[in-house]
């Protein structure tokens, strides 16, 4: 594979003539109202009037002109987003046309077009059991086309997986208040990743997407044996779908509830994904039920 099929531009052409609540517009101002500056810019001075906070009275200003100033300040975004990528082998891993990494990819460039265009800083680290390829957060020109390359670069791929470390490594290289917006199966969990998060969540705002293909839900239907391998260990086995379809759903599920679980308990926000539907409805979606749940 010379690289991953990424269709970005065209999801983006997408969301720029979609109709009605789809709009790129409507999405942005979702976007805008539930992800807030975390600072305030000085705009200049106004009248003060009874109901204004009187700690805002600039009394030297005010003296100068003969009456009551208060100083004026707008919003400051300068909000910092960090994409944390899995891109473990199970990412690696489609019963369809599209591969998990090639629909996460393109999820990914597609919120941040988005994110850069309302003037954030967006940056992203690719990982598995080790941090393979990160980009610090920035606003500049190029940022888009520079994290579109390394996310459609095949040789990035591939692993075991290690959430817990990634998340060490992301207490370390962001700045505190920055969004992290972690992009994975979540296949693979080990060692003390609940932990972790639980740290994480109380320096970062964080939101974990899972990325599922539809085989990651419910086994073909089939009686006859089937090799399976391991993407991470390689090994082999030989199985027949049909017995143990039933169990492996039960499997599914509870380990569903159980990162889903984590996430709330630390406070984060978690949505889920799948590779045979489109991204966008899903996203718009959790804008609107997050710009809700914090007015």
């Amino acid at each position: 594979m010379e690289k991953l099929k990424i269709d970005v531009f065209e999801i983006v052409k997408k969301l720029e003539i979609a109709a009605r609540d789809l709009v790129t517009t409507k999405i942005i101002g979702n976007y805008r109202s539930v992800f807030k500056g975390h600072g305030l810019e000085f705009e200049g001075f106004e009248d003060y009037t009874p109901g204004d906070d009187s700690r805002l009275i600039d009394w030297k200003s005010s003296k100068k002109a003969n009456r009551l100033l208060i100083k004026n300040f707008k919003e400051e975004r300068n909000l910092s987003t960090l994409f944390l990528i899995d891109a473990s082998s199970t990412m690696v891993c489609s019963s369809i046309e599209k591969l998990k990494n090639e629909y996460a990819a393109e999820f990914v460039a597609s919120l941040s077009y988005i994110m850069l265009d309302v003037g954030d800083s967006v940056g992203f680290a690719l990982f598995s059991d080790t941090i393979i390829k990160k980009l610090p957060p920035a606003r500049r020109r190029h940022q888009f086309y520079a994290i579109l390359r390394n996310l459609a670069n095949p040789l990035f791929y591939g692993g075991d997986y290690d959430l817990g470390n990634a998340l060490k490594f992301t207490m370390n290289f962001l700045e505190k208040n920055s969004v992290v917006i972690i992009v994975s199966d979540f296949i693979g969990l080990k060692g003390e990743w609940q932990k972790y998060l639980e740290i994480a969540a109380g320096k970062f705002d964080i939101i974990g997407v899972m990325i599922k293909d539809p085989v990651d839900e419910v086994l073909p239907e089939e009686q006859h044996h089937v090799m399976l391998k391991d993407p991470i260990s390689g090994k082999n086995l030989l199985v027949v779908p049909d017995q143990i379809r039933e169990r492996y759903g039960e499997y599914v599920k509870n380990q569903k509830r159980l990162i889903r679980s984590a996430f709330l308990k630390s406070s984060c926000d978690f949505v889920e994904l799948f590779t045979d539907k489109s991204f966008i409805v899903e996203i718009i979606k959790f804008l609107k039920k997050r710009e809700r749940r914090r007015k």
